[in-house]
């Protein structure tokens, strides 16, 4: 981390009474972690947006495992997508219903292309594609460390 900026910031006594409310449920010992996770938090929404953006992340799905070649067809795109797919976890729910979790990494263009295809495979119950950024998490002007 870099070095620590003091800076004011003028918020409604209500919000900020809700906000307090809120951390602390959340867990948070005090604001500034709080404060700092929300910028984050804002930076890497942002930023993955962008095609071009090198991220990270899951496509979760939960899916009715009766639907006819519905398994072969998720299967099929990730094979066919393989490039972008680092790992699959697969888990049975109930006597009808999987849970399947897609670890992927690649540029967000063509991550959220794969995932709306998964996704959007007749059977899926529900699906969801969460990206980060890595590199915005690296402090700046330091390259990645490989071990």
């Amino acid at each position: 981390m870099g070095h620590l900026s003091r800076i004011g910031v003028a918020i409604d006594s209500e919000l900020l009474q809700q906000f307090d409310l809120f951390i602390a449920g959340q867990g948070y010992e005090n604001r500034s972690e709080a404060f700092r996770d929300l910028i984050r938090e804002r930076l890497v929404s942002t930023a993955v947006a962008a095609p071009n953006m090198d991220v990270v992340g899951t496509v979760t799905l939960v899916y009715d495992h009766h639907v006819r070649l519905l398994s072969e067809k998720l299967t099929d795109i990730q094979h066919h997508h393989h490039a972008l797919i680092i790992s699959t976890i697969h888990s049975h729910l109930d006597h009808d219903t999987c849970l399947e979790v897609v670890v992927v990494k690649g540029k967000s263009g063509p991550v959220q292309k794969l995932a709306d295809l998964l996704i959007s495979c007749k059977g899926v119950r529900h699906g969801r594609l969460v990206l980060s950024a890595p590199s915005l998490n690296r402090p700046s002007g330091k390259p990645p460390t490989h071990k």
